[in-house]
């Protein structure tokens, strides 16, 4: 198992291969500088468990790439970070089906706390297997969902949780992905519907 990170600029992919050891340090890290590069690599290194990709490849441009590796790998967590301000990209990477948009102007330690979240939700050792599976909140989604019934937003979220905002943006694209909704009144509709939370009368 491997992550790959795609970026054809040395220095931006050596930084962000830099950040992942940090944060996974067991982790096989293939940098790879295009798209077209990665069927050989998986052969060589393996399933990939995360992929960081650049919005701006030789080969791929804009949401190009995040169409193709989520076409071919939907399961696995993508972390698209562009020069773009987040204002202009954000949303069309996410409607893409990346995982998180990170802002090239972002800190390590966002962006650490954001590839972090990413892995963790692949990773959860509070959670059963039955737990892990489709459909089914992790121990920090449950926690996430309470605090949106509470009327909690973002920053209130993280302050509670002691995590950092963008790293509550992380949890929360997953949470929708994972339940498959929309909005945060769907995702109580969902929890209180499977009893994660009480139901009103």
């Amino acid at each position: 198992m491997s992550i790959y990170v795609i970026d054809d600029h040395p220095l931006m992919r050596d930084a962000v291969s830099m950040v992942l050891r940090r944060v996974r340090p067991a982790a096989n890290i293939v940098e790879l500088d295009r798209l077209s590069r990665l069927p050989g690599a998986i052969t060589k290194h393996g399933a990939p468990t995360l992929f960081c990709l650049d919005l701006n490849l030789p080969d791929a441009t804009g949401c190009d790439g995040v169409i193709s590796l989520k076409g071919e790998f939907s399961d696995v967590p993508l972390a698209v970070y562009s020069a773009s301000p987040a204002e202009d990209m954000e949303q069309l990477c996410l409607a893409s089906g990346a995982d998180v948009y990170i802002d090239k102007a972002t800190g390590s330690s966002q962006l650490a706390d954001s590839l972090r979240a990413l892995l963790s939700e692949e990773i959860d050792t509070d959670d059963t297997p039955a737990n892990a599976a489709a459909g089914k909140l992790t121990k920090r989604q449950v926690q996430l969902v309470e605090c949106i019934a509470l009327g909690f937003g973002n920053r209130e979220i993280a302050e509670y949780l002691q995590i950092s905002e963008h790293t509550i943006k992380v949890h929360m694209y997953r949470l929708f992905k994972r339940i498959g909704v929309t909005s945060r009144t769907q995702a109580l509709h969902y929890a209180r519907t499977h009893g994660y939370l009480p139901s009103r009368h």
